[in-house]
C-alpha cells in the first residue's frame, strides 16, 4: 500500500495549539482596555479634552495617555483641536457608529412588533438604543388621519426622564449608572426626577416590575411604558415603548398598557436570540 502523508504537526490527533494567538495576548488586551478607557471620558457634555483631563479621568500616567491619544489619532479616532491642547473624538467613530446603526438586528425585528402596538393601540411607539449615556430612537411610528406614519431619525433623548431610558439604565452596571447621575439630571418639566435618590429608587422599581414610566417628565402633556430588550446574551441595549396623551395612559390604563409593552419586548428579545432562564 502506499504511505499516506504524515497530516501536519498543526493538524495532527492531540496537538497542541498555536501558543498564543493575537487577540489572547494580555498586553494587546490591556492596550485595548486602555483605549477604550480613553473614549469612554468623551461625552455631550465633555466633547473635548486635554491630555491632563484624560489622565485624571482614567488614573493613566500622562505619558501612557499622550502616547495612547497619537495613535488613536493616527487612524482616526480622536482628533486634535486648532489649539493643540484638547482632543475629541474622530470621525472615524462616527463611521463605525453609523454602520453598527445599520446593521442593527433590532431594528429589523422589531418592525412587526412596532406595527402590531400602533395598530392596536392607535399609539406613539418609540425604539430606543442605550449609548452608554442617552438613549438614541432608532425607529418611531405613530397613527396621524387614520395612516400609519413611519419615521426614522436618530433623535437622543435623556434617560433620566424618559422610559425607555430609565428602562435601559435599570439594568445597567453601577458604574454606568453612576456616570449618568455624574452627568446631572436637568429638569424639564416639573415632574422630571432631578435627585439621585430619586432616580435609583424608580430604577430599584423597574427592575421589579419589568417596566418603566414617563409621567410627564419630558414634556408634560406625555406619558409613557417602556420595556427592556436584551441581546442574545441576556444583556440590556435597547427599549421599546408607547406614548400617548397622559388622559389616555393614566394610572387605570397604565398597567395593561405596560403588560403589552412588556410582552412585545419579550418577543424582540427572543428574535435576537435571547434565552430567558
Amino acid at each position: 500500500m502506499p504511505k499516506l502523508p504524515l497530516p501536519a504537526a498543526s493538524d495532527a490527533p492531540g496537538a497542541e495549539p498555536e501558543k498564543t494567538s493575537r487577540a489572547s495576548n494580555p498586553s494587546q488586551v490591556m492596550s485595548l482596555s486602555k483605549m477604550l478607557a480613553i473614549l469612554e471620558c468623551f461625552s455631550r457634555n465633555d466633547r473635548a479634552l486635554s491630555v491632563m483631563q484624560i489622565a485624571e479621568r482614567t488614573g493613566l500616567p500622562r505619558p501612557t495617555v499622550h502616547r495612547i491619544v497619537s495613535s488613536m489619532r493616527a487612524i482616526g479616532f480622536i482628533e486634535q483641536d486648532r489649539d493643540r491642547e484638547r482632543y475629541r473624538m474622530g470621525l472615524k467613530i462616527f463611521e463605525l457608529g453609523n454602520v453598527v446603526l445599520a446593521n442593527m438586528e433590532v431594528q429589523r425585528e422589531a418592525q412587526e412588533n412596532i406595527a402590531a402596538l400602533v395598530r392596536g393601540t392607535g399609539l406613539g411607539v418609540h425604539l430606543g438604543v442605550f449609548d452608554g449615556f442617552e438613549i438614541v430612537m432608532v425607529d418611531q411610528q405613530a397613527v396621524q388621519e387614520g395612516k400609519q406614519n413611519h419615521v426614522i431619525t436618530l433623535e437622543s433623548a435623556s434617560v433620566h426622564c424618559s422610559a425607555t431610558g430609565k428602562a435601559s439604565l435599570a439594568f445597567q452596571p453601577q458604574r454606568i449608572i453612576d456616570r449618568v447621575l455624574a452627568q446631572g439630571l436637568p429638569a424639564y418639566t416639573r415632574h422630571t426626577l432631578t435627585s439621585a435618590e430619586a432616580l435609583l429608587a424608580q430604577l430599584e422599581q423597574v427592575r421589579v416590575r419589568g417596566y418603566a414610566v414617563d409621567h410627564g417628565e419630558s414634556e408634560e402633556w406625555r406619558h409613557c411604558v417602556a420595556a427592556p430588550i436584551r441581546n442574545a446574551a441576556g444583556r440590556v441595549f435597547a427599549a421599546i415603548s408607547l406614548t400617548g396623551s397622559k388622559d389616555i395612559i393614566d394610572a387605570g390604563a397604565e398597567a395593561d398598557f405596560a403588560n403589552l409593552v412588556r410582552r412585545n419586548a419579550d418577543d424582540i428579545s427572543r428574535k435576537l436570540g435571547y434565552v430567558p432562564e
